[in-house]
């Protein structure tokens, strides 16, 4: 029987990826703009077919109760857009020059990056789900700079090579969420590196802070971080002006305050952070991935229950 389940789910992994590696092979032949055009076009007609089109509205209701369900429709298809659009664009991150070509990417304030990392203190750089995500270390690469990513592994372990191996030229490493990761960040930050991360999404054992005027579980390992290593802790924010063009910005190192004590100070820290991610989405609410339980499961059921 064991044996049998072990076939089946490698058998679901296998069939799974060659459905993503020949999108992946499809994408990676057209150039940027024709793959970038393809998958937003893709996604707006079949991302509304998915269970997460559910959890995506919840959300904007609840983050947008003034809109009306128009509005908040417009934004929903300019989400699957910019999705598509990003998975579209994902093949050519390998040739990061594409990025750099006929002016794709706008940095704004990238003096800031640098002043801090050259300071001697590491650097932890955060950012979110907006636009294309994947750009926002491209500009340390070019610099010929590392950069160690925090992400989730798939549970595909052949997609999650596939990610792995299209991420292989952005300068750095690729750290697991998890235990196993915890002890390459520490390291990295004690030999005053640079940490890239996303703070957007929800951890169910983190702390309570305000997001959208809800209170949302987040991870606090940024703030824990930059206060046990002195670390500048920096947000990177991601803008899509056009097709496959965008605007980076690079914002001032936050404060680390000295409060009453070291929880006070994580807190104040994270709600800033999430304050900060707020703003850069209410200015772009299209490019934010909507589809991610964000708030606390008894949100999702109050509003199932009022739509019934």
């Amino acid at each position: 029987m064991i044996f049998f389940s072990f076939l089946f789910k490698h058998f679901k992994y296998i069939s799974q990826a060659s459905i993503v590696f020949i999108l992946y092979g499809f994408f990676w032949c057209l150039s940027i703009d024709k793959a970038s055009s393809l998958g937003g076009w893709l996604l707006k007609k079949i991302g509304p077919l998915f269970k997460m089109h559910h959890y995506a509205k919840i959300n904007l209701q609840m983050a947008f109760p003034e809109k009306d369900d128009a509005d908040r429709e417009i934004i929903l298809k300019g989400m699957w857009d910019n999705l598509g659009r990003t998975l579209g664009e994902f093949p050519h991150i390998t040739n990061i020059k594409k990025f750099f070509s006929q002016g794709r990417l706008e940095i704004i304030n990238e003096e800031i990056g640098w002043k801090a990392f050259y300071s001697d203190a590491p650097v932890i750089l955060f950012t979110g789900h907006l636009a294309n995500w994947e750009a926002a270390s491209l500009p340390v690469t070019m610099k010929n700079q590392a950069i160690h990513r925090i992400y989730r592994p798939s549970n595909n372990p052949y997609i999650d090579w596939l990610i792995q191996y299209t991420r292989r030229s952005i300068k750095g490493s690729m750290i697991p969420k998890g235990r196993k990761g915890a002890k390459q960040i520490i390291e990295k930050l004690r030999h005053k590196e640079m940490i890239g991360t996303l703070v957007d999404q929800k951890l169910n054992t983190g702390i309570s802070i305000p997001f959208f005027n809800h209170n949302a579980p987040t991870a606090s390992s940024v703030a824990r971080l930059a206060y046990d290593y002195q670390a500048h802790l920096i947000g990177v924010q991601v803008e899509r002006t056009k097709g496959a063009y965008f605007k980076i910005t690079v914002h001032p190192p936050l404060t680390l305050p000295d409060l009453n004590n070291k929880s006070q100070n994580i807190t104040t820290v994270m709600t800033h952070i999430n304050s900060m991610l707020e703003d850069w989405i209410r200015k772009n609410p299209e490019q934010w991935l909507w589809i991610h339980r964000r708030w606390p499961k008894s949100y999702y059921q109050s509003f199932t229950k009022r739509k019934k």
